[in-house]
């Protein structure tokens, strides 16, 4: 196992099943049972077991499962200065599922300030010791892709997308400043551009696709422009994951020039469990020796395992357009995007991520 550096030729998403006592925990708090202090405890109990439990695991990249999360966006979202946190009217409409009623809004000028998953964040690296610990955020372009505008504050979209920017580069200075060297966006906007369906509804919005997508790579080369030398910055590319459903479809066609060869993080995590991510035929468009690409073969969606061979032989396909040695294996999306998690259980999740570690380990040696 010659590569050593994250992305991992084992990785993982980030996010872990809730164990029942933080389910308890959350709802306990949330009905006033308990206080928030009380909650904490539990919750950083609950980290410090999946921390120790991934290294028995021989997991490499470890995270906090963002177990002190609701959602795997709202809640950094709403934690960011000019950001507000409330209950909407109507969930985000998934597969055959609609999700909780909650979201963000703009209620002032977007920056960050002393925000909580700093802490978050310190604890993590704390108890993860030697190990590399991995920290996960959503991307910037999720607040304009889920966060409600705000004309008199922003009457220039512009002027939000620019704020958001530097809101972001302070976060990521402030994450390495913490200690943070393997940092990951998380971002399920590109998939608007994933089939035919989507982009014609990006127009019924008003908007062009060629100019959407070229705003989305934009917001991302200049979010991450100033990140030290030494910190690793991936992207999470995700179709929706909520209760083992999803929100979209699509493969990379469209936008794979941008995404492969137009995106300047280290590496990219990538859904390819089923048809619905398409073939490995974008990957062609990687146009940099040093960009890793994470294949998400294994599904987090569903306990059931794979078969080896066929992952193996999958890995060979996706070799015929990109580097053997640029290759990674994960599964395609966390276990629990959100705390409600996918259905399937606890141990499942690791059955999954020691397939992945086999896998690994019998490709690349």
């Amino acid at each position: 196992m010659a590569q050593l550096t994250a992305p991992f030729r084992y990785d993982h998403v980030g996010s872990f099943l809730r164990p029942a006592e933080l389910k308890e925990a959350r709802s306990k708090f949330l009905n006033n049972e308990i206080t928030y202090e009380e909650l904490k405890k539990v919750e950083d109990q609950s980290i410090i077991r999946l921390i120790q439990k991934q290294k028995e695991m021989g997991v490499l990249a470890i995270t906090d499962g963002e177990f002190r999360r609701s959602w795997w966006h709202f809640d950094f979202l709403g934690g960011l200065e000019g950001m507000d946190y409330y209950e909407k009217e109507q969930g985000l409409n998934f597969h055959n599922l609609e999700t909780r009623k909650e979201g963000v809004r703009v209620v002032g000028k977007i920056d960050f300030g002393n925000h909580p998953f700093l802490d978050h964040f310190k604890f993590l690296k704390e108890h993860a010791g030697d190990s590399t610990a991995k920290f996960t955020i959503p991307s910037p372009n999720m607040l304009h892709a889920r966060a409600d505008g705000n004309a008199e504050i922003y009457p220039d979209d512009q002027e939000l997308i620019e704020d958001t920017i530097k809101a972001y580069q302070k976060a990521i200075q402030a994450f390495y400043d913490a200690g943070c060297r393997y940092l990951q966006l998380d971002d399920t906007s590109w998939a608007s551009l994933f089939s035919e369906e989507s982009r014609a509804k990006l127009v019924s919005e008003g908007r062009d696709p060629q100019k959407f997508m070229e705003t989305l790579q934009y917001v991302i080369n200049e979010s991450i422009k100033n990140k030290p030398s030494d910190m690793t910055i991936t992207m999470h590319i995700c179709r929706g994951n909520y209760k083992s459903t999803f929100f979209s479809s699509g493969g990379y066609n469209y936008a794979a020039e941008v995404i492969f060869g137009g995106l300047n993080v280290d590496g990219l995590f990538l859904e390819f469990d089923d048809e619905r991510s398409g073939s490995f035929e974008p990957l062609q468009y990687v146009n940099r020796p040093d960009l890793k690409i994470v294949l998400g073969l294994i599904t987090s969606k569903f306990g059931e395992l794979e078969d080896k061979e066929e992952i193996k032989a999958r890995i060979q396909q996706a070799a015929k357009y990109v580097s053997l040695d640029q290759l990674c294996l994960s599964p395609q999306c966390g276990f629990s995007s959100t705390e409600d998690g996918n259905i399937l259980e606890e141990e499942n999740q690791w059955q999954k991520l020691t397939l992945v570690k086999e896998i690994a380990e019998e490709v690349w040696g």
